[in-house]
């Protein structure tokens, strides 16, 4: 579950990180308000006016209908009220974001300004926190060179880029945020003050379950505050029962409403950009069946897993949710018949059918397992535009089939 870059903060804060203080709106007049409670004398104080969306790049993105930036600094509240007014409503287009066509932008964060003077340098570094499945391991990847810039950086001097693992058994060690703090070129007080952060944030990252967690720039204040300016935070789906309070910080507006759909129908879907439908049981039968829809000659639109127990109810929604996508041209369901027998799915297809209608692209519908034979029977025998098979070889002929 994705968080905005609010919530993610306040989250953070109750862990001991430091963080750019502020308050989201959704209005150019609650906006000015946040302002106001910000700073005693508001007026002549700078903010930072920042577009609330599930996308990275927002410094960089450009509003479609008012060509702001998706963050804005701006000085005194007639500017803070007329910025959150070019930026609310409107579709900010990032790099990260542009294949979708941008997100609708419902509220702005409204943050204090960390960039003022001081008797030491300002600075901007980049650190996050994420599980590398391949060592079993937390790494922590950082940078001296922070910022919206980070993606060049990491591609044109990658040796900027530092990376230390940590056994989430033993959790991180003194030494361990000294080196990384180190690494980034950090000294005197900011050092110390940067290794409390680092120290704190992994902290938060293991308490809250997050699978990432992003600060980007944590910065280094002209006075050696150490703060996150910004964050991004994912956290793991498979861990949200210990975090019922969580269920409130899910933006549906935010994600596909398709995906949406099927979560409340308790199915697995998640959209792709390809052209075949793909209806399957399990997750590893999911992934075996679109490298099989790829072998074919087509791209699987979506990945759907219906569970082990793959009611009549289950297939039809699932049918009902692969044929919104419009670039769908066949469907391939692929069922084991383990804890589910296949005349049962079967007799769920057929039902699922009739109740939908009319359906224009054509259905594969492959069985294995328990009752294989009589489900394969049953399809073939329903009358409708649905074509059975048995082994993958067959069900990936009779996809090639229905593309050509």
């Amino acid at each position: 579950m994705k968080l905005h870059e609010y919530q993610a903060k306040n989250l953070i804060k109750k862990y001991g990180v430091p963080i750019q203080e502020g308050a989201v709106a959704s209005t150019p007049e609650e906006a000015v308000e946040v302002a106001r409670q910000l700073y005693a004398n508001p007026d002549g104080q700078f903010f930072v006016v920042k577009a609330q969306i599930h996308a990275g790049g927002r410094g960089k993105g450009t509003v479609q209908e008012t060509g702001s930036k998706g963050v804005v600094v701006t000085k005194g509240l007639d500017s803070v009220s007329d910025v959150a007014g070019k930026i609310l409503g409107g579709t900010l287009v990032t790099i990260q974001n542009e294949a979708i066509g941008g997100n609708k932008v419902h509220k702005v964060l409204i943050a204090e300004d960390m960039y003022y003077p001081g008797p030491s340098d300002r600075h901007e570094y980049y650190l996050s926190i994420m599980l590398d499945r391949e060592t079993g391991k937390d790494v922590i990847v950082a940078s001296s060179e922070g910022g919206m810039n980070i993606e060049e950086v990491a591609e044109h001097t990658p040796e900027k880029i530092i990376k230390e693992w940590i056994d989430p058994a033993v959790g991180i060690q003194g030494f361990q945020a000294r080196k990384i703090a180190y690494g980034m070129g950090m000294t005197d007080l900011g050092h110390k003050n940067g290794v409390k952060f680092i120290l704190n944030l992994y902290k938060a990252y293991q308490g809250l379950d997050a699978d990432m967690l992003e600060i980007n720039p944590m910065f280094k204040t002209a006075d050696d505050k150490v703060v996150a300016v910004d964050c991004k935070m994912s956290i793991d789906g498979n861990a949200l029962y210990r975090h019922p309070d969580f269920a409130e910080l899910r933006d549906l507006a935010e994600e596909d409403p398709l995906e949406v759909e099927a979560s409340a129908s308790n199915l697995n879907y998640i959209k792709l950009d390809g052209n075949v439908g793909c209806m399957v049981n399990g997750a590893g039968l999911a992934m075996a069946s679109m490298d099989m829809i790829k072998l074919s000659g087509g791209e699987p639109a979506n990945f759907l897993d219906v569970g082990g127990g793959a009611s009549a109810t289950t297939v039809e929604q699932g049918f009902r949710i692969i044929l919104k996508d419009p670039n769908v041209k066949a469907i391939l369901v692929n069922i084991f018949g383990g804890i589910v027998r296949c005349d049962r799915v079967a007799n769920g297809v057929v039902e699922a059918y009739k109740n939908i209608g009319e359906i224009n692209v054509p259905i594969i519908v492959r069985l294995q397992g328990t009752n294989a034979e009589l489900g394969a029977k049953i399809i073939d025998e329903s009358g409708l535009k649905v074509t059975s098979a048995i082994t993958l070889a067959e069900a990936a002929a009779r996809v090639k089939e229905a593309l050509s």
